[in-house]
This record gives C-alpha cells, sequence and structure tokens, in this order.
C-alpha cells in the first residue's frame, strides 16, 4: 500500500504543444504517475515517444496508467487517497472545454473533475491560451489563432475551485516547484 496522497497524477491528452518540455519536466518529479487518454496514446507516437521506452525516463516506482475502461478505474486511487496533486499537462482545447462544463468521459477529465471534488489540487497546461499560439506540430512549427471559445474556456477553467492554469513550459515548472515545496518535496535529480 501506498503512503497517503504521496504521488503526482499527470494526465496527458492529445495535444502535442509543448509535449518534450511537459514530459521532461514530468521525468523530474517524485512520486510519478502518468494517465493516458486514448488521444495521447496516438499522439505520443507521431512525437516519437514509444510507450515501452517512457519507463527509464521517470523514477524509480513511476506507474502508466491507460484510458481502457468504461468507467476509468484508475480514478479510484484518487478515492484512496494515493495523489496529492493531479496534472493535466498538456491539455487541448476540447479538454479545457470538457473540464470547464464538467464533461468526464477520458482519463483525465475524469481524473481532474474527480481530484476537484476531493480537494486536490490541479495544475493545467492548456494549450489555447494566447491570440496567437506557436507551436510545433510533428514536422514542423505552426502559427494557430485560437477561437474566442477557446480563450473564453480558457479563462472559465481558472475560475474552477482547486483549479491553477498555467500557460507556458516555464509557468508549469514554478507552480510546480511551488507545490513541492508546499509538500515538503524537491525535484528528481536522479539521471535517467
Amino acid at each position: 500500500m501506498l503512503p497517503a496522497r504521496s504521488r503526482f497524477a499527470w494526465c496527458i491528452t492529445g495535444s502535442g504543444h509543448f509535449l518534450d518540455e511537459a514530459i521532461a519536466i514530468a521525468a523530474r518529479l517524485p512520486g510519478l504517475d502518468l494517465f493516458l487518454s486514448d488521444a495521447a496514446e496516438e499522439v505520443l507516437p507521431i512525437y516519437k515517444y514509444r510507450l515501452d521506452e517512457l519507463k527509464p525516463r521517470f523514477a524509480p516506482g513511476f506507474r502508466l496508467l491507460r484510458d481502457k475502461t468504461a468507467s476509468a478505474v484508475p480514478v479510484g486511487m484518487l478515492y484512496d487517497d494515493v495523489y496529492h496533486t493531479v496534472v493535466v499537462a498538456p491539455a487541448t482545447s476540447n479538454t479545457v472545454a470538457k473540464c470547464v462544463v464538467g464533461i468526464s468521459d477520458s482519463l483525465p477529465t475524469n481524473m481532474f473533475a474527480q481530484a476537484g471534488k476531493l480537494g486536490i489540487p490541479g495544475i493545467v497546461f492548456a494549450c489555447d491560451t494566447e491570440p496567437v499560439v506557436v507551436t510545433r506540430s510533428p514536422h514542423d512549427w505552426v502559427t494557430l489563432r485560437p477561437r474566442r471559445v477557446e480563450l473564453d474556456n480558457v479563462a472559465r477553467l481558472r475560475e474552477i475551485e482547486h483549479c491553477r492554469v498555467v500557460c507556458s513550459p516555464a509557468e508549469l515548472e514554478a507552480a510546480l516547484a511551488a507545490r513541492l515545496v508546499e509538500l515538503h518535496l524537491a525535484w528528481n535529480t536522479s539521471s535517467s
């Protein structure tokens, strides 16, 4: 049995937006489990991440949980007091919209909703946060212009209890550094 609230739950959705940076930051966290949506499983290989190659990047005890059950069975670990923080990074505009209106039909959206109901802090690295977003596609850099609806959803997400929205890898790292201080933990410095 794991110690109470001893782990980070890191959820990846179907976005490649700063995916490399998000995974690099996640790999530095102690006590982390990775939760993948079905879309994440499609996108990761496009960005040259094979599931069987992820484990060596992370600290010992790392677990990979996949969205393979209709009722999102892994979410039950939130009720067992395993996680102290839920991170959704990167979060697609689809995931953000679902979180804003309370739709929990994927592993990441279900983790986000249930964590909030349990008062577990969440950090969401939203993709569409500025009028112009430059991001890496699988083959090149692209310029996107999020619509008003995406920007409005990010603003609404900021109003949800127990949720902190970040807009860049630097903000994500700063939010996690602050959370580590709150938890009396430190970044993992071992090289994998």
